[in-house]
């Protein structure tokens, strides 16, 4: 009877805290599908090997070599080490105890070693990571915008790491010891351990019935730090362990720092230029948007949404960025977190059946002496290890100021006349222009 119950106690565990998950996610899709259409599904070939390249081979990631490293182990670890976690959710339904290991033979030895080998390199990355973080105090994890629960964020996910590598590595060592101390079929020989074999002498003086209290006791907390470890990724940066995936493969694939023209802007331009158009005829985009740019996150389109839920808050767009490093306002990794938070806010607010509150992305979460620092260089987007593109939103934001308030500063204002009204940046006009090209001897 005490198994069957603890079946059925697994089984509520397990689906309440997967339904939770799942109806975690529904959201953040529901959230993403705020944004508007934007057309990501063309050359498919191109971007699985563009999403195989940066999300599964860490192309990006290993161009800092320590870091780089270190996320790979974890990375890897994280992958290998979970698939133990199909034999644990077999077993918890159906009450049995490493129910793989017959079937697998001398094989299974080698996978519980393997994944035992990968636990304790988790562990010591996870430790290492700690260090460059709290201890070095490496410059870009501790910016401004990295302070509260960003900087909370990052470290509960380090101690969630060695809880569940420590809990996994005792669950081995304990079960170890019951299959060498006791008879008892349930703990059948099965497994390799090469690490938590080193763990066995704290088990000295103790009980058969100690040991496996302590076996259980780890085999649940393991299961269930999983589980809650899987609904917190809704709430933490994390996130992209799932979406680095889809945002890889979504990515725009045309040049790095190509804009993105309007169709309504475009087609009127070209009326204006062609000698021949009737200028009384409705341009090929006759309906007109409902905004020009983007003041808030139901205006930008639903990948630069995705990547906004997909920011690692690594910092190294942030590191790479000439107007940051020159002392400038501009963080990308603060605009990618504002538009994750602004839109968080949105859903919040549509969980609860409410209409959003009168906040907009533009002013009360990113500033306009932000957007306008920015060079449009690109660079925060090539450094993004999963081909995030923070210039996509600043531009949108710039354009909605500049198309919708005619709020460009006075220095890009009087660029625009000039060219308008000279043919150049300058203020000189046309004639001036040639009388000092003559002047300096330019041929023509």
């Amino acid at each position: 009877m005490g198994a069957y119950v603890s079946n059925i106690l697994f089984g509520i565990l397990f689906f309440s805290l997967v339904g939770l998950f799942t109806r975690n996610i529904r959201r953040v899709i529901r959230n993403i599908k705020l944004g508007t259409a934007a057309n990501r599904y063309d050359q498919p070939k191109k971007r699985w090997l563009h999403m195989a390249r940066i999300a599964l081979g860490q192309s990006k990631m290993v161009r800092k070599p320590l870091s780089g490293l270190l996320h790979v182990i974890v990375y890897v670890g994280f992958v290998v080490i979970n698939i133990e976690l199909l034999e644990i959710i077999v077993d918890g339904f159906l009450g049995t105890h490493r129910v793989f290991a017959p079937f697998l033979g001398g094989f299974y030895n080698v996978l519980i070693a393997t994944f035992e080998v990968f636990a304790a390199l988790v562990l010591v990355s996870v430790i290492l990571f700690w260090t460059r973080r709290n201890v070095m105090r490496i410059k870009r994890f501790w910016r401004a915008e990295m302070k509260g629960w960003p900087k909370w964020d990052a470290d509960i996910i380090l101690y969630a790491e060695v809880v569940l590598m420590g809990l996994f590595l005792t669950m081995n060592a304990s079960d170890y010891w019951l299959q060498i101390n006791t008879q008892d079929p349930h703990y059948l020989t099965a497994g390799s351990f090469p690490v938590s074999q080193w763990i066995l002498p704290l088990f000295d003086g103790l009980g058969v019935a100690q040991v496996v209290a302590v076996e259980r006791i780890s085999w649940w907390l393991h299961i269930t730090g999983i589980l809650l470890f899987l609904n917190y990724l809704y709430y933490s940066k994390h996130l992209h362990i799932i979406l680095a995936f889809p945002n890889t493969w979504f990515a725009k694939l045309a040049p790095q720092g190509q804009f993105t023209n309007m169709p309504e802007v475009t087609d009127e331009v070209k009326l204006m230029l062609d000698p021949n158009a009737d200028p009384y005829a409705a341009p090929a985009s006759d309906v007109a948007p409902s905004t020009f740019g983007a003041a808030d996150v139901a205006d930008l389109n639903w990948v630069q949404l995705m990547n906004a839920y997909s920011c690692t808050e690594c910092g190294r767009c942030t590191a790479e960025c000439p107007a940051s490093q020159t002392g400038k306002k501009l963080s990308p990794r603060k605009i990618m977190m504002d538009t994750r938070d602004r839109l968080s806010e949105v859903g919040a607010a549509l969980n609860k059946g409410k209409q959003p509150n009168a906040n907009t992305l533009l002013d009360n979460y990113i500033s306009r002496e932000e957007l306008w620092a920015c060079t449009s260089c690109n660079a925060c987007v090539e450094a993004c290890p999963i081909a995030i593109d923070p210039l996509s939103i600043i531009s949108d934001m710039r354009r909605y100021l500049v198309m919708e308030q005619s709020a460009a500063p006075t220095g890009l204002n009087n660029m625009m006349s000039n060219v308008e009204n000279n043919g150049a940046p300058w203020p000189f006009n046309r004639q001036d222009r040639i009388a000092w090209r003559d002047e300096i001897n330019i041929s023509k």
